[in-house]
Parts: structure tokens; C-alpha cells; sequence
């Protein structure tokens, strides 16, 4: 327990939202596990993102929220029901210690629901200062850090250990590899402004093409679907992919020889599998979010600053295959 000097039996770990967030926290589960290895942990999050803690083995229970979903139905009988369901939920049993590394006040109410130790960012360090006060104890971690970097201090000034150099998200390894002849372009991110260009793609993936690979286009929403369509249509032998489950996506970037994406949920996924994965960057920058890995991953482009079709070819050049003619 924290301040005890034993070590935790069980910890709740709070880390909601979004998806790239989400998988951020992953290196948090193996950590803990290495210090602590017979400490039980469980995983507060989105209902939408509750596959990603699910495919790391070290977590033992994933318990959904829908505060996205809840807030469009607030005066529903139904979501009130859930909300009820979701803090017994919660309340069910007595943590060692109970970790919020998101540092919102949403997150920390949600920490707050809980019974244990609440422990958390303090005033300075958190996103949002008011959610410091939800804690029983709050640490300061440099905002200068990476996301993963900031996720792992916390984690271990308030369990009172040291984070080791090597980052491990604790996913089954990518089995990408020479023999591999995928290529997956994640064309689709959450804002207009951090999408890359639709002419650019189709450049990226006719290259791809020329050099024997198969590209891939997955797709979620309908718009997703269209633009993959649109694009697969130019590509010779490209392939939009329909809507697939986190899990498969994940499978599927795991097979996969390299992926290329935008500012993405799914390029960290990549990333964390250990898939190759350079990253484009057109409106935001990348040095505290960026792509971070335990593989090959380049972080290209920048707030206004979007990456050039050659500059993307270029990094890729150690993963090509030859032409076709050559040895």
C-alpha cells in the first residue's frame, strides 16, 4: 500500500480516453507487474476503447464507462441505471491503491467512486488542476515528458519505485517482417486538420504498389469507408478494408510489413505491436505525443508542417521490397 512499504495486492488503474491515451498507459500494466509481480490490477476506461486493456495479459478485469455515450443521453432512465450499475461496479471491492493517470476532473471523479488510496498528478502536473483535489496524495511529473514517459513517473513515484530504461506495452509482438507483403495506410484521424492529403496517399500507395506490396485501407465511420474506397480505387491492387474490431485492427497491423498514418489512435497501436510505423504530422506536434515505440517508428512533419510523399519514402526505404527485376 502506498506509504506502507508493502507492496499492492490490487490497484485500479483510471485512463478512460482516447485511444491514443489508452494505449499510452499500457507500459503502466507491465511496469507494476515488474515491480509488483503478484499485485491484481484492474482498468477503468471508455466502453469503446475496452479492447485495448483486454489485450494486455496482465490486467484482470476491464471496467467499461460510457461518460461519452451518457452525456448525449443524460436524462435517459437508462443511463442512469448504467451510471448506478457502473459505481457498484466500482465500489465492489477495496484497493491497495487506486491511480488516475489521466489527470482530468472526469477521471478523477471517476477515481473518486472507488474505494482505496486515490493517487493522481498534483495541482501542477495534472491536465486539469481542480482534479488534484479528488486525491489523496498527488505527484509532480516534468509536462515537458512523452505521454508513455509521464504515464510510467507517475505510476512510479506513487507506488515508490524506479522506471526501468526499456518500454514494454506488454502486446504480443508484431511478426512483421521481409516475408511480410502488407502494407496498412492509416488515412483517418479524428480532425480535418491532421489529415494528410488525399493526393499524397495515392502517390504513397502507387509506389507501395510498383514494389509488389498489398495495400491495405482500413476504414471506420462512413466517412472513413468512403475515403479508403476512394483511394483503393486508384491504387492498383489496394484494398479498403470494412470496419473491423480494435482487436483485429491490432491483428491485422501485426501481420502487416509496415504501416503508415496520421495523427492516429491506430499508429500507436502499431507502434506498440512493434509494427514499423512512420507517423505524419501536419497539424500538431509531435514531441510529447508523437509515436513511441519498442521497434523501428519515425515521427515526421509538424504543426503546418506536413510531410512530403518523398520524405515518407525515404524512411521506408530499409523496409521495401527490391523491384521487380532486381535482387
Amino acid at each position: 500500500m502506498p506509504g506502507s512499504g508493502r507492496p499492492p495486492r490490487s490497484l485500479l488503474l483510471v485512463k478512460t480516453s482516447s485511444l491514443g491515451d489508452v494505449i499510452h498507459n499500457l507500459p503502466v500494466v507491465t511496469d507494476l507487474l515488474a515491480h509488483f509481480p503478484a499485485v491484481e490490477i484492474d482498468w477503468v476506461v471508455e466502453e469503446s476503447f475496452a479492447e485495448i486493456p483486454r489485450l494486455h495479459p496482465g490486467v484482470r478485469e476491464v471496467i467499461p464507462v460510457a461518460l461519452r455515450r451518457w452525456k448525449k443521453r443524460l436524462w435517459s432512465p437508462a443511463t442512469w441505471r448504467e451510471i448506478g450499475a457502473a459505481r457498484r461496479q466500482l465500489a465492489a471491492q477495496t484497493y491497495d491503491a487506486i491511480l488516475d493517470t489521466q489527470g482530468l476532473l472526469k477521471s478523477a471523479l471517476i477515481a473518486r467512486q472507488a474505494r482505496g488510496p486515490r493517487l493522481g498528478y498534483d495541482a501542477a502536473a495534472a491536465r486539469e488542476a481542480l482534479a488534484a483535489r479528488c486525491y489523496d496524495a498527488g505527484f509532480f511529473v516534468p509536462k515537458t515528458l512523452h505521454a508513455v514517459e509521464r504515464n510510467r513517473r507517475l505510476a512510479a513515484a506513487a507506488l515508490g519505485y524506479t522506471v526501468a530504461p526499456q518500454l514494454d506495452y506488454g502486446l504480443p509482438r508484431s511478426s512483421a517482417g521481409p516475408n511480410r507483403l502488407s502494407a496498412v495506410l492509416l488515412t483517418a484521424t479524428s480532425r480535418a486538420d491532421k489529415l494528410w492529403p488525399e493526393g499524397h496517399w495515392v502517390s504513397l500507395g502507387r509506389a507501395l504498389a510498383s514494389r509488389g506490396l498489398s495495400v491495405l485501407l482500413p476504414g471506420g465511420s462512413l466517412a472513413e469507408r468512403q475515403r479508403a474506397e476512394r483511394l483503393a480505387r486508384q491504387i492498383p491492387g489496394a484494398q479498403a478494408i470494412p470496419p473491423m474490431s480494435l482487436t483485429g485492427l491490432a491483428e491485422l497491423l501485426a501481420h502487416a510489413r509496415f504501416a503508415v498514418g496520421v495523427d492516429t489512435g491506430l499508429s500507436h497501436l502499431a507502434a506498440a505491436l512493434g509494427t514499423p510505423i512512420v507517423a505524419l504530422y501536419t497539424a500538431t506536434d509531435p514531441g510529447l505525443t508523437g509515436v513511441l515505440g519498442q521497434g523501428w517508428f519515425r515521427n515526421l512533419g509538424g504543426r503546418a508542417e506536413p510531410p512530403s510523399v518523398q520524405a515518407v519514402l525515404t524512411e521506408l526505404v530499409p523496409f521495401l521490397p527490391p523491384r521487380p527485376g532486381q535482387r
